[in-house]
């Protein structure tokens, strides 16, 4: 009998008595006198570990699973032993998406309606715009932690700052983790000229780092520590937030020249690469041709010698940066196969929104100006403790093939992100079924076999997502109807998902500057606008976010889409003098 087969009574939401360790089944019988004295042991409890990975700034096509010609086995390996999700979505940026993540509900409700670094004058104040998750959500590692689970994370929380925001008091037992969006990978410096040290919370108390760390091996070394701290039968959920790939692209010495010279052949032939990588795999079908450029950014043809070098240096970088996290992963499974656990964990994946286009000195002239007087970045530096790069628009392009744009925006290259899920019931199959990011609250409250309090009648707001279980088991083919709606708003862009129709607003040059809509089945990379010539189906759209604009107190003006939203310029070709806002 197969362990996944034994366990799945334990992901379905039921006890199961055959939940025994292999080698209980044909164990020799005890003596007599043996049995009557010893106690017996506890049994341990048959719900399932979690493991839940989520990454930061990784676009869709950046795993070789998705296409990619960056070697991940490991989170390949896992992908291909259960559900691999091409239809998953996200917010389009960090701080939202693990406001949805945690609560079950959108952002707009959970506290992080925008992010707290750019929030609009007219969102200060407003309720849903607290910029910190809110305590009127209830987070599922609470309830977790009430159903008996040990709860752990590391990584990347960005969910507030203050005493009484951390992971101590939404629901972890222990925690380590990067109050800040973001933050060197090797030391404790900050992102921003303003705040040049980032903050970091070991089970809620203010610490410095210690030497030799670098966050995606330190990330893994301390949850491995928490879970071989596990001495008695109940089951674990650990939540590992890496930071990487997010900016400064930094890497491990032995690292980084894994994959040097590899992109030498530019951009272009990259993203042709992975699309035909892509159809080979059944990911995409044959017709899907990847969206287009903006046409505000140079080809490949058209950068210098220096810059061509400089550019492929970033992508190694970033490469290098995923091949580590990937041997990280590599570690955690080769621990719970040791230790016996493997076989009773849950492993969920997905990046919280799409590749990052944008750069740090976008934040601001002053950003920029320190990065460029702090920091080493010269071709032979790149990568290392004391540079700070990113990789910019043209290969976050790459990294989001085949889809428009990337992180910030509603289009499907800043939403749709790679996941799996695998583990004891999931059925093995690559599905293009539609799950959000909301979706994972309730499946981890149903694997737990505990519910959600507003199913009690509570006073707070009830879960938005639908659990997975049913899907991932194999009882459904679908986890939300196939005429479901799904909004989402970020920044003043807009998206909201209805059958195989999409409504868009964004702002110009990336977007019209008016609503756009789209038939996702026929065309997934959101080239041919429907707008004019399908109005009935446009009105149907703009009734449908009206109505998702009141049910999550959006304050939403198309104004908001046109000043200080992120992604709105770039600068990581500042000699050429281009206003990206105006494409001139």
């Amino acid at each position: 009998m197969k362990i996944a087969k034994r366990l799945l009574p334990a992901l379905l939401g039921g006890a199961s008595l055959l939940c025994l360790a292999p080698a209980a089944l044909h164990a020799e019988p005890a003596p007599a006198a043996a049995l009557a004295t010893a106690p017996a042991p506890p049994e341990r409890d048959a719900r399932p570990n979690i493991v839940l990975i989520v990454v930061d700034d990784m676009g869709y096509s950046d795993l070789s699973a998705f296409g990619s010609e960056i070697r991940t086995p490991n989170l390949d390996a896992l992908a291909a032993s259960g559900v691999q999700l091409t239809n998953f979505h996200a917010s389009p940026a960090c701080s939202p998406t693990r406001a949805m993540l945690l609560s079950g509900v959108d952002n707009h409700i959970a506290g992080v309606g925008t992010m707290v670094e750019v929030i609009a004058p007219e969102q200060v104040g407003v309720p849903g715009y607290e910029g910190v998750l809110n305590d009127r959500v209830v987070p599922f590692p609470a309830l977790l932690q009430k159903a008996g689970y040990h709860t752990f994370m590391v990584g990347k929380w960005h969910l507030g700052m203050k005493d009484g925001q951390s992971p101590q008091d939404r629901g972890f037992d222990h925690s380590f983790v990067l109050l800040n969006g973001g933050a060197d990978h090797f030391t404790q410096g900050g992102t921003i000229f303003a705040a040049p040290k980032a903050s970091y919370r070991d089970d809620g108390a203010l610490v410095d780092l210690p030497e030799n760390f670098f966050s995606t091996d330190f990330y893994t070394d301390r949850i491995l520590q928490n879970i071989q701290g596990v001495d008695d039968q109940k089951p674990f959920f650990a939540y590992i937030a890496y930071t990487a790939p997010h900016w400064p692209l930094q890497a491990p010495d032995e690292y980084l020249d894994r994959y040097r010279g590899v992109y030498d052949v530019g951009y272009e032939e990259i993203l042709n690469r992975r699309i035909e990588r892509m159809k080979a795999k059944g990911l995409i079908a044959e017709d899907v041709q990847p969206a287009p450029s903006p046409g505000v950014w140079p080809e490949w043809s058209e950068l210098s010698a220096e810059e061509k070098a400089k550019e492929a240096r970033r992508m190694e970088i970033y490469a290098a940066m995923i091949a580590n996290l990937d041997d990280n992963v590599g570690r955690l499974v080769a621990e719970l196969k040791r230790t016996g656990q493997y076989d009773n964990t849950v492993f969920v994946f997905f990046s919280d929104n799409g590749a990052e286009g944008s750069d740090a000195e976008d934040i601001s002239e002053k950003n920029r100006e320190w990065i460029q007087a702090t920091f080493d970045n010269s071709l032979d530096n790149m990568g290392r403790r004391n540079s700070f790069i990113g990789y910019g628009p043209n290969w976050a392009r790459v990294s989001s093939a085949p889809f428009r744009l990337f992180k910030a925006f509603s289009y499907e290259g800043g939403v749709r992100t790679p996941a799996f899920v695998a583990g004891p019931g999931v059925r093995q199959s690559v599905s293009d079924a539609y799950v959000n990011v909301k979706d994972w609250a309730p499946t981890f409250l149903q694997m737990a076999q505990t519910v959600h309090p507003a199913q009690e009648g509570a006073a707070v707001p009830p879960l938005q997502g639908l659990s997975a279980v049913p899907f991932l088991t194999g009882q459904s083919d679908q986890v939300h109807p196939a005429d479901a709606t799904h909004c989402l708003e970020l920044f003043g862009r807009v998206a909201v998902r209805q059958g195989d129709y999409k409504l868009t607003y964004s702002n110009s040059p990336w977007g019209s500057g008016d609503w756009e809509l789209y038939n996702m089945r026929s065309d997934p990379t959101e080239t041919r606008d429907l707008s004019q010539a399908e109005p009935e189906q446009l009105a149907v759209m703009k009734s449908a976010w009206e109505t998702c604009q009141r049910d999550n107190n959006i304050l939403w003006t198309p104004a908001i889409a046109g000043k200080n939203a992120y992604g709105n310029t770039s600068v990581h070709f500042p000699e050429r003098q281009i206003d990206f806002r105006t494409k001139e």
